[in-house]
């Protein structure tokens, strides 16, 4: 079965998460979401290439919302055998000075005309290890610092090794954030300049050499998203893999910074976004960082009501989504009814879930993504006697979904306070928070909502994807100007702005909400429904025709990969 893809060389994309299918918790979020419709439009362009990751076989966690409102984390745990198949070869890799035996699955995407890509899910749970080191590709971002790096040697040095075993010829390796850099140490040893005769030294290892087969995507702002060790638990973990000296300048001399290993071992170098490109030049000063906006796949997130719309109308658009521009030639009456379709889907699955029935003639604001203090899923809720009032003239159904990471003491009482204010205001604005947000919560929301809410500080959103999955269905963004919403916004034409200008003060976005709300977007909702499917248009035509992830790929290939 693998030797379908062994034929031409690859380009090798690494990830510690990739969303594959929402039967298979081997994702967190936002990056792990990324990372499946970039192998998505990869597959469906047909691109040589290879997704790696790790096998996460208890998943990240199946989030519960207990009677007080407070998160509750349970494993979630998956079969890789009823899904992929298990492959033959097996390296091994040193950690804590034990050998520890890596296998593989083989997943493989296949797209609408029969185009397969695969994707390798790495496993240690396998009889030759020690039982501790079975454990360490079970839990997605589970358990402390070290248990944390035995994963990224696993992904970034078992990676290679193992795609090496498997007869695959890489041309390229690409590194979806930081977590997989170590791969460019296991390949500075592989391309060492002359055997080892004497002792170790920095000049026999070709970092040009690897720097030309290297490319790296940086994705957060947030200087905490950076994986750092240090050198005391490196040594013990890892072990002496490179000249050490050679480490302190990839790597930084105070820490095993895996940030700075990837940029120092990368010839190309992205943000996610152009505001996200700039803010990283002034983080890593001294480097270039470019950008290349991110963009989700057309045919996952889009609706089947609009699915069918779009094949009528507008032939071609799951693979050139460019045509999407021509959506005036779509009659406003059938953008409403596939609209509506997505909107009944989403009040029955709130309606199994809950037991909430919302009113289906009042609009539904959707607010989904990490539970976290940046995101700031309570500015929505700032002063409730305004929004109460707001809600008397204007009704409107609120929803909110998301998980907070479990070390994230504030972002689950976040969740704990947003469900305290919903229920006391549950009279005045029908909520319902939906938990463990996963693949088909988002996509039954982002194609069900009316309007899709966004709040995040200034300038700690590096992109965000959620808004780009609602344009594909029609649905008007209202979202701060950072990320993808300074080149997506087009004020009233493809939704609205959360702040006056891109350089507002944050204090000043409650306001923004509130008066948008009342005076803006509310009354056009309930007054002018062709005004309304006007502004749903401009976003189909204005966004989705951009901010897809087969436009994104197509400038890697162009300005990355064939550099």
């Amino acid at each position: 079965m693998l030797l379908e893809f062994l034929s031409d060389p690859v380009i090798a994309y690494f990830s510690m998460e990739i969303a594959l299918d929402n039967e298979i918790p081997t994702y967190s979020g936002g990056l792990g979401v990324l990372a499946g419709d970039t192998l998505r439009s990869a597959t469906d362009l047909d691109l040589p290439m290879v997704g790696v990751t790790l096998v996460s076989r208890k998943g990240y966690f199946r989030q519960e919302i207990d009677e007080n409102n407070g998160q509750l984390e349970h494993p979630e745990p998956w079969q890789p055998e009823k899904f992929a198949h298990f492959l033959p070869s097996k390296i091994a890799v040193e950690i804590n000075g034990r050998q520890v035996w890596v296998g593989a699955w083989l997943y493989v995407l296949e797209n609408s005309e029969g185009i397969r890509k695969p994707v390798i899910l790495l496993d240690t749970n396998l009889p030759e290890n020690h039982v501790d080191d079975r454990k360490i590709t079970d839990y997605l971002y589970g358990g402390d610092l070290e248990y944390r790096l035995r994963q990224e040697i696993i992904l970034g040095i078992g990676g290679v090794r193992l795609l090496h075993a498997l007869d695959f010829v890489v041309r390229e390796y690409h590194m979806n954030e930081g977590h997989s850099a170590l791969l460019g140490l296991e390949l500075l040893r592989r391309n060492a300049r002359v055997a080892r005769l004497v002792k170790d030294d920095e000049s026999q290892y070709d970092v040009p050499a690897v720097r030309r087969i290297c490319k790296f995507t940086t994705h957060t702002p947030v200087e905490s998203g950076h994986d750092k060790y240090p050198y005391e638990l490196a040594d013990k973990t890892i072990g002496k893999l490179i000249d050490v000296r050679l480490l302190n300048k990839l790597a930084s001399k105070d820490c095993l910074n895996m940030t700075q290993l990837a940029l120092n071992l990368s010839d190309y170098v992205n943000g996610v976004a152009k505001r996200h490109a700039e803010v990283s030049n002034k983080m890593f000063p001294g480097y270039h960082i470019r950008s290349i906006t991110n963009g989700v796949h057309p045919f996952t997130w889009t609706a089947e009501g609009f699915i069918r719309l779009y094949d009528e109308y507008l032939p071609g658009w799951r693979f050139e989504s460019e045509l999407l521009v021509r959506v005036d030639q779509i009659p406003d009456i059938k953008i409403w009814q596939s609209h509506q379709q997505a909107k009944d889907k989403l009040l029955a699955l709130i309606k199994e879930q809950s037991g909430v029935q919302f009113d289906p003639d009042i609009p539904i604001i959707g607010f989904a993504r990490r539970m976290t203090a940046y995101k700031r899923p309570g500015l929505l809720f700032s002063d409730m006697e305004l929004l109460s009032k707001i809600a008397e003239e204007y009704p409107f159904q609120l929803l909110i979904s998301g998980k907070a990471h479990p070390k994230d003491v504030d972002g689950k009482q976040g969740i704990k306070n947003l469900q305290l204010t919903m229920n006391e205001f549950q009279h005045i604005i029908p909520s319902v928070y939906l938990p463990n947000y996963d693949l088909n919560i988002a996509k039954h929301m982002v194609s069900g909502v009316d309007l899709w809410l966004n709040t995040p500080l200034r300038p700690l959103e590096a992109s965000g994807t959620s808004g780009m999955k609602a344009s594909f269905n029609g649905v008007p963004n209202f979202s701060v100007l950072d990320g993808w919403w300074i080149e997506g916004c087009i004020e009233g034409v493809t939704g609205w702005s959360i702040g006056d200008s891109e350089s507002s003060q944050n204090g000043d976005d409650m306001i923004s909400l509130y008066s948008k709300l009342e005076n803006v977007i509310l009354p056009l909702y309930h007054n002018d429904r062709r005004a309304w499917i006007k502004v749903m248009k401009g976003t189909i035509g204005k966004n989705a025709s951009y901010f897809n992830s087969h436009r994104m790929m197509r400038r890697y290939v162009t300005e990355a990969y064939l550099r």
